[in-house]
């Protein structure tokens, strides 16, 4: 049996083929009892089922892996690519998806296991908490400021005492004290993810073998494994970037001259931040890193520089796993370094 999905999240409308008898089946069934019910039905036969790339599906995954049945995820833009009539129902998209399925069209991307999906969700929660605790540090920053006290922004004890030594009063006391007790709940929070992160890493071979590379640490490192996959699905760098979303847009046709947008952000946007977060402490390590760096930085943004370093880390992290090699073999060999100035570093071949 062969089912076209339109998942919704609180619905899905299903376009159903028996290939033996030929059998025609269209149903709109509602989450979770109604569905669940319908595709338990169907334990013990041979059921293949496309759905779009979408959120709020978890339970319907592992459904679908304690039943044992096929599920296809395929890429939502493709799909769509793929139907260009304008009129679009549950109805229709639900068989235009059985239609993919059926001609052997489906686009269906890669999915990642159930340990790597956990390990992801620890990363996911730890990086989400570190941003809440650096609003946190940034209105404590901001009511310093207010009561002109200057100086470097790092968060240290010093800038801490400092800061609890204001004159405050009133409201303004209570905010600093509020703001200060969620700081240190945060931290007894944050340390145990810390080490979680630092462990996992730590059993993970290709992780460990990142982390040779200056400005990348356990967070980045094992992000950027899990995320990636099987590096095995890329054939060269630029895709990476591409993956990534760390490539410009471009609006380019016909004898118009080529016209370059901002980054795609087509990708997966924790690992994408991770990256531009280590950028910096990568750059400096790396001479003819640290020109294009500076040269950005003075002729357009510090931030475009921070990306184009981004994209070229993203690509050098890549050829480590593909050839193996760490950080001080990378530029001790000069497999890489000398494609340091290229766009992508694409012309580098894998060591055998």
């Amino acid at each position: 049996m062969i089912i076209g999905c339109d998942f919704h999240p609180s619905f899905q409308q299903i376009a159903c083929m028996e290939e033996e008898t030929g059998e025609y089946l269209e149903r709109r069934l509602s989450h979770r009892g109604e569905a669940e019910a319908f595709y338990r039905s169907l334990a013990g036969k041979a059921v293949r089922i496309g759905v779009e790339a979408t959120g709020n599906d978890r339970w319907f995954h592992k459904l679908m892996s304690e039943l044992g049945h096929e599920l296809l995820v395929g890429d939502a833009s493709a799909i769509h690519a793929s139907a260009p009539r304008e009129q679009r129902t549950d109805k229709r998209d639900a068989r235009h998806i059985l239609r993919l399925l059926m001609e052997n069209r489906f686009p269906a991307i890669w999915q990642p296991s159930v340990g790597n999906q956990e390990q992801r969700q620890l990363l996911l929660h730890r990086c989400r908490l570190v941003r809440m605790r650096t609003r946190i540090k940034n209105q404590l920053d901001s009511i310093a400021k207010n009561e002109g006290l200057t100086g470097s922004r790092v968060w240290k004890a010093k800038r801490r005492q400092q800061i609890e030594a204001l004159p405050l009063s009133g409201w303004y006391a209570e905010r600093r004290k509020d703001l200060l007790a969620l700081l240190d709940e945060m931290d007894k929070l944050i340390e145990p993810l810390d080490e979680a992160v630092r462990a996992a890493a730590e059993q993970n071979a290709e992780a460990q073998l990142l982390m040779t590379h200056p400005g990348v640490g356990p967070v980045v490192s094992l992000s950027y494994v899990l995320i990636l996959g099987d590096w095995r699905r890329f054939p060269r760098g630029k895709q990476v970037g591409s993956y990534l979303g760390l490539i410009p847009a471009e609006a380019s046709s016909g004898k118009h001259q080529q016209q370059m947008g901002h980054i795609t952000k087509q990708g997966n946007t924790l690992l994408r931040w991770l990256l531009v977060e280590a950028a910096t402490k990568a750059q400096s390590k790396d001479p003819s890193w640290h020109r294009q760096y500076v040269r950005l930085s003075m002729n357009k943004h510090h931030g475009v520089a921070k990306v184009a370093i981004a994209h070229k880390l993203a690509v050098r992290l890549y050829w480590m796993l593909r050839s193996g090699q760490n950080y001080r073999q990378i530029v001790e060999r000069g497999s890489h370094a000398g494609q340091s100035d290229l766009a992508g570093g694409c012309g580098l071949r894998p060591i055998n």
